[in-house]
């Protein structure tokens, strides 16, 4: 028996063996069968053969979840994947609104301060006042290193009518207050201030392309009209752009009938060309457009129309340089992308695109750093243009494309009040800290002045240099007198600008930080003069 089982035992080892390896292909081959007849790319042939066949568990949705950015990212540099979690933030700085409880509050020494209250918003209607810290939402401790913006955004927004508890430390109480505040529709405004810089010139500064900014816009000249301005300063600097459709039509209203405003086309985009319709109000008033390194997209179609067509001057730095065109498309998950399907063109043809490689985020991010030490924000001449990609406005004025919008007038930095002093307070957030105490600290004083002006001459009669100084010791900045006395002018400028937006907002604050601004008051000048209308080549030559 044991002999017999010996012999028997090899044998049926041997057919296992050869059956596991048969059985094996059986099973591989049915699955490549599969895969060659499913109508798939590589992408989705590889996740069918990872959720079947590996060897682990796997989460699909996770593994997607790394891989989207990572398709995305060997495109241009402006198509991006927006997971779902990330949508609804990234869509509200543009939609005009969103559910929340109307402050706008700072992170100083890990604490969430409140700035400012909105006005008939629900924190004020909740009795909620500027200065307040809040320590605690829903009985929840809410301080400490972890608190981010990102993180107080999500606890303090949600849905419309819903409560949330928070507690409140308030300078003037010894023990916490706990407050209900029932959240509501807080406006998103883009149109950041509108006031009149002198008797004729109104100023209006646009922070984005919101689906609301035209009617802001409108609203903000009609307003400065009111008031006497016929001309008009577009303040377009650090704009990072938004909804194409906001440009246009504010662009249309300094047009007459049938001027381009701008094009685009794609590879899968049909040509489209935009023309003004003649019904805006502004058609024959003057107006220059600032902008800088940072104004892009929407401001550069802005710019670039009102250039081409010799409507207005441009005035500043060159502008950011992007000229593509990306459109959001959205997932079932709640996730969506935004892809760049069409380039944008001025009505001269300028592709305001600056040069990338597809897939080299990181050296197209370098561009303006590359800017800087190259010395273009110093220098007119250190700006390369690029002759063989000359155009022509109308008025036969040379612009030029290969990135940017180009200004008419160019307006450097001014570097005349920098020291390594005022380097290390602003990088150290030294003058905006010392701003919140001092306005803390002197909030029933400071809050009987009604005007920018009458705080400002209230606070120059204080001695608020020294105080700044001492406090930025505290801080761990050595003062320096050479350095403060050379960017004094500025130091101080900026202490008065601040502590005025704690007690009376931005309304107050632009204009008090635009005295020492050379862009707003170069452009002041040039409508001063009446100089707002661009001549052509050969008149300017004259």
């Amino acid at each position: 028996m044991k002999r017999s089982f010996k012999i028997i035992y090899p044998i049926l080892l041997a057919i296992a063996i050869v059956l596991g390896i048969f059985i094996g292909r059986i099973y591989n081959n049915s699955s490549l069968s599969i895969i060659s007849q499913m109508d798939y790319n590589k992408i989705d042939g590889l996740m069918y053969l990872i959720n079947n066949q590996y060897v682990d568990s796997v989460s699909i949705d996770s593994l997607t979840e790394k891989v989207m950015p990572k398709i995305i990212g060997e495109l241009d540099p402006h198509s991006s994947y927006i997971p779902a979690s990330d949508l609804e933030m990234v869509n509200n700085d543009l939609d005009g609104s969103f559910s929340g409880i109307g402050v706008q509050f700072s992170i100083l020494n890990d604490t969430i301060m409140v700035v400012d209250v909105i006005s008939g918003g629900p924190s004020e209607r909740a009795g909620m006042m500027a200065g307040d810290r809040i320590i605690a939402v829903n009985d929840t401790a809410f301080t400490g290193e972890g608190i981010t913006n990102e993180r107080v955004m999500k606890h303090l927004r949600g849905p419309k009518n819903s409560e949330v508890k928070l507690t409140i430390a308030r300078p003037l109480s010894d023990t916490p207050i706990d407050i209900v505040v029932t959240r509501g529709d807080i406006p998103v405004n883009s149109v950041d201030v509108a006031f009149r810089a002198n008797e004729e010139i109104g100023y209006i500064k646009i922070s984005k392309f919101g689906k609301n900014t035209y009617s802001e816009f409108l609203n903000a000249l009609a307003q400065l009209t009111i008031e006497g301005s016929s001309k008009f300063i577009i303040d377009l600097r650090g704009n990072s752009g938004g909804y194409m459709e906001s440009a246009i039509n504010m662009v249309n209203e300094f047009l007459p009938a049938g001027y381009m405003i701008v094009y685009t086309k794609g590879n899968a985009s049909p040509l489209n060309e935009i023309y003004s319709n003649g019904i805006g109000s502004f058609q024959n008033n003057q107006i220059v457009v600032l902008v800088d390194e940072w104004s892009a997209s929407a401001s550069e179609i802005f710019a670039g129309a009102i250039q081409d067509n010799d409507r207005g001057l441009i005035i500043g730095r060159r502008s950011f340089g992007k000229g593509l065109v990306q459109q959001q498309i959205p997932f079932n998950d709640g996730s969506a992308i935004r892809l760049t399907i069409a380039r944008y063109y001025t009505p001269s043809g300028r592709s305001i695109q600056k040069e990338y490689k597809m897939g080299d985020t990181e050296n197209y991010e370098k561009d303006l750093m590359n800017r800087f030490e190259h010395g273009e924000f110093d220098s007119k001449d250190s700006i390369h243009v690029n002759d063989s990609i000359k155009y022509k406005t109308i008025y036969g004025r040379t612009v030029y494309g290969g990135g940017g919008i180009m200004p008419d007038v160019f307006v450097p930095r001014d570097t005349s009040y920098y020291s390594p002093y005022l380097t290390q307070i602003v990088n150290n957030g030294i003058i905006y800290q010392f701003a919140f105490k001092y306005s803390d600290e002197n909030r029933d004083i400071l809050s009987k002045f009604k005007s920018a002006k009458s705080l400002v001459v209230y606070l120059k009669e204080k001695n608020i240099l020294d105080e700044f100084v001492k406090f930025a010791t505290s801080k761990g900045i050595k003062a320096r007198p050479v350095y403060i006395n050379i960017s004094r002018k500025e130091i101080l400028n900026s202490l008065y600008a601040n502590i005025t937006r704690n007690i009376l907002g931005d309304k107050a604050f632009y204009p008090i930080v635009l005295m020492n601004d050379e862009t707003f008051l170069k452009a002041v000048e040039i409508l001063n003069e009446n100089k707002g209308f661009p001549l052509s080549e050969a008149n300017s030559n004259e």
